[in-house]
């Protein structure tokens, strides 16, 4: 009786995983792809860290010189969703000057990224193929335009992070965020290990995979825009859990999604 029931969550969980072929109810009209869909340029960082081998913690010191542009997490996670929302490509069409890109720009990154545009709605970008090359070609263009650092200090959902996240909770996000994946609505969330701070950070999450005893989720992390990160749910523990890299000694962290509730 225990192996019938663990064959039939299992093959539920095939069936509903998320795996691009079996995608359906759609809200977006395509995949948000990597690298194509994010930004060329990283969110820089204020410091330098480091694992410290004799007692395998984090230590920081600040970089020199200072960096130029930092604290920018939430501003790059929110303006990819905002382009990938509502902005189109086409690089057969004659490159425009500076003034109109900045305009085209400024308007992308006005839109509301709760919600979403028609296909036909889209802010048509000529002269570039997609977000990733648009950016190298104008970083300093999009650095100025799309949003200072106060709005990653003063982002609406900051609020939430001050209140305890149940395990309950961080169960009940992990389905809700595969489910906007699976609809092509690719969630912007907010991680945190508050009060401690040890990070306190935007990223924006594009694909998963399912399995029966986790759900793997890719990450762009504007803080590395040169690869996916690697964010893992783990279900045994209703836990989030992420590696090890070059500003997080690695482990567990709360996960809460920002700008929620997109529709048409």
């Amino acid at each position: 009786m225990m192996l019938r029931w663990l064959s039939v969550l299992l093959l539920s969980l095939l069936l509903n995983g998320c795996a691009a072929t079996q995608k359906t109810g759609r809200l977006g009209d395509r995949q948000f792809t990597f690298p194509q869909d994010t930004f060329d340029y990283p969110n820089e960082l204020i410091w330098e860290y480091q694992i410290d081998p004799a007692t395998d913690q984090m230590v920081s010191h600040r970089r020199e010189p200072p960096p130029q542009y930092a604290l920018h997490c939430f501003v790059l996670t929110r303006s990819a969703r905002q382009f990938f929302q509502y902005a189109s490509f086409d690089p057969s069409r004659p490159k425009v000057d500076q003034a109109t890109y900045r305009n085209l720009i400024r308007r992308i990154t006005s839109e509301n990224p709760r919600r979403n545009s028609w296909p036909a709605d889209k802010i048509l970008v000529p002269g570039y193929a997609n977000l990733r090359e648009f950016s190298q070609a104008h970083e300093s263009l999009f650095k100025a335009e799309s949003g200072g650092k106060a709005q990653s200090y003063f982002q609406r959902g900051n609020w939430r992070m001050i209140f305890p996240f149940s395990r309950r909770h961080q169960e009940r996000t992990a389905n809700q965020l595969r489910k906007s994946i699976l609809q092509n609505a690719p969630p912007v969330i907010h991680l945190v290990r508050f009060p401690s701070l040890t990070i306190n950070h935007s990223m924006l999450l594009f694909d998963c995979t399912a399995t029966l005893e986790a759900i793997q989720f890719s990450a762009y992390d504007p803080n590395d825009p040169t690869k996916p990160t690697i964010l893992r749910y783990e279900r045994s523990r209703r836990t989030f859990v992420l590696p090890s890299n070059n500003y997080f000694a690695g482990g567990r962290v709360d996960v809460y999604e920002i700008y929620h509730a997109i529709n048409y």
